[in-house]
């Protein structure tokens, strides 16, 4: 009886165990994936360097991979879905494209394009029909478009209603996730560079990220509400360095706390799950918080560009170099 007890008591500690790590769902190729847009459990949506978008219908058991015809040599930092058969994708440097499909990528027409000179898109969020995309400073300062009706048409914010840049500053095409639309309507984005801030309305308030080097600053910002932000980023070129890479905010920017413990180097994406809950990941690995920030525990040393969890379900999905993404039940 005890063999028994003790059997099924290490088949349900692994199970646990099991459900409870990262899982690997595809590698293998050269492309580098940035964008990720979960709308299921079942239903994901990839986009990255040459030219490339992936869809799973299945949570990744399966994919459907496509190169996006004249293209081939664009990097899709970011992609935003509605659903298995409707996605936007961003193609980021000039000339800057934004692509739609509403059938699963069968086929692509292009929504938005912009050739100004020094065009550079970094990320998109979008609230039902309502979006935003934010790009780096051109003339001092950064490029603000939006969508009322899904995407299918763009309009530039007037260059005169635009954040000011302070020089060296600029946005990460990082992990899609430097810009957040809040449940009002409201956006906010975070900065990087020589300078680093929080952009809320018309109001621009600095960070205490670290920052001063073209590779330091905010990465990645996300909210639990009006009023709480976490924001995380670092040093790319020194991804083990833990110091000055998270804060949080309870009054919308007003004033910020670091964590206790926090993630274990520099992080490009940020995620509120649920809660208490948030998971972030970058370079050298993923952490979880369970305290609303207060502490962050590694749950893998694999590295991911950008985490994103599931809408309707308790998956988080991750996606990062060389063709793989990754899932992690919570």
């Amino acid at each position: 009886m005890k063999r028994i007890f003790f059997t099924l008591s290490f088949i349900i500690y692994s199970l646990l165990l099991q459900a409870q790590s990262v899982k690997v769902l595809t590698a293998g190729t050269k492309t580098s994936l940035r964008g990720l847009s979960v709308v299921s459990d079942k239903t994901v949506w990839v986009s990255g360097s040459s030219g490339t978008v992936g869809l799973s219908v299945d949570g990744g058991t399966t994919w459907k991979w496509m190169v996006i015809q004249g293209y081939e040599k664009r990097d899709f930092r970011d992609i935003e879905a509605f659903n298995d058969s409707t996605a936007i994708i961003m193609a980021v440097d000039e000339p800057s494209y934004i692509l739609k499909t509403s059938n699963a990528g069968k086929s692509w027409k292009v929504v938005y394009t912009n050739t100004d000179k020094g065009m550079f898109l970094d990320a998109m969020d979008f609230n039902g029909k309502n979006g935003v995309v934010i790009g780096d400073p051109i003339r001092g300062k950064f490029f603000v478009a939006r969508t009322n009706d899904a995407g299918e048409t763009w309009q530039d914010v007037p260059f005169a209603n635009r954040p000011i840049a302070d020089s060296g500053e600029a946005c990460f095409a990082s992990s899609g996730t430097n810009v957040r639309i809040l449940k009002n309507d409201k956006s906010i984005f975070i900065s990087g560079g020589t300078a680093s801030h929080l952009f809320l309305q018309n109001k621009k308030m600095l960070l205490p990220i670290i920052q001063g080097k073209e590779s330091t600053g905010a990465n990645s910002v996300a909210y639990k509400n009006r009023k709480m932000f976490i924001i995380v980023g670092g040093n790319f070129n020194l991804k083990d360095i833990k110091d000055k890479n998270c804060f949080i905010t309870y009054d919308a920017g007003k004033t910020w706390k670091a964590p206790v413990t926090p993630p274990l180097g520099y992080r490009s994406c940020i995620e509120f799950v649920k809660q208490k809950t948030w998971i972030t990941c970058g370079l050298n690995g993923i952490d979880i918080s369970r305290n609303d920030g207060k502490e962050f525990t590694s749950i893998s040393t694999e590295g991911f560009h950008v985490c994103r969890k599931s809408p309707t379900g308790n998956v988080v999905f991750f996606a990062g170099s060389n063709g793989r993404v990754g899932s992690y039940i919570l």
